[in-house]
């Protein structure tokens, strides 16, 4: 089974996102995705989390990343195809400016 680390990227920021959303639109968002969730079952390693405040590492010297990353997941599934297949209708999809990106994890040489 291949694992693969799945980054949500939206134009607006997981915090903005959250606090500008209604009670309502809360519920209503993670219904969307605990249905997603029930469905992709055993696929799911980690669901995972929102995510803010990037910041940017270039040696010592950190700064403010403009990283459109809002939030992540770890899957696992035979191929590719099957978590772009599974992805199709995430609810992901809509939150504004929204994208995903598919990264699949390699072995290290070595490493066990």
């Amino acid at each position: 089974m291949k694992k693969f680390l799945i980054l949500y990227q939206s134009s607006v920021p997981a915090s903005e996102q959250i606090a500008k959303a209604s009670p309502e639109q809360m519920k209503a968002g993670m219904d969307l995705w605990k249905k997603w969730a029930s469905k992709a079952g055993k696929a799911i390693v980690d669901l995972g989390a929102p995510v803010g405040n990037a910041q940017q590492m270039t040696g010592a010297s950190p700064r403010t990343s403009d990283c459109k990353v809002t939030g992540f997941s770890i899957l696992q599934a035979e191929s590719a195809k099957a978590i772009q297949d599974l992805l199709k209708d995430h609810p992901h999809f809509n939150a504004p400016g929204s994208s995903i990106e598919v990264l699949e994890f390699l072995a290290m040489p070595g490493m066990s």
